[in-house]
């Protein structure tokens, strides 16, 4: 399982978590309901897989925190480089 998360890692996070979603049950485990994952596959989806990484059956604690924020830095950096891109390609 883990050579499958590592696979799909190089071709992006929705395509990890859409993966994890239908082929286990790491992600209906992780969350307990479908509109979390929906909605973090949508507007956060390093944060959601790193979530589903870090996650454990007893949850997520200590510093597989530090994996989920790495998750949330690397989207913040996503979204904040659209706007850089086009003001810098418009100019």
């Amino acid at each position: 399982m883990c050579c499958f998360f590592l696979l799909f890692l190089a071709l992006g996070p929705r395509f990890a978590i859409i993966a994890a979603w239908l082929f286990g049950n790491r992600v209906d485990l992780a969350f307990g309901s479908a509109v979390w994952p929906l909605l973090g596959l949508l507007l956060a989806p390093w944060t959601t897989l790193m979530y589903l990484l870090a996650w454990s059956p007893g949850g997520v604690s200590g510093a597989e925190w530090l994996l989920v924020g790495l998750g949330v830095a690397v989207d913040a950096a996503t979204y904040a480089a659209r706007p850089a891109q086009a003001r810098y390609a418009a100019g």
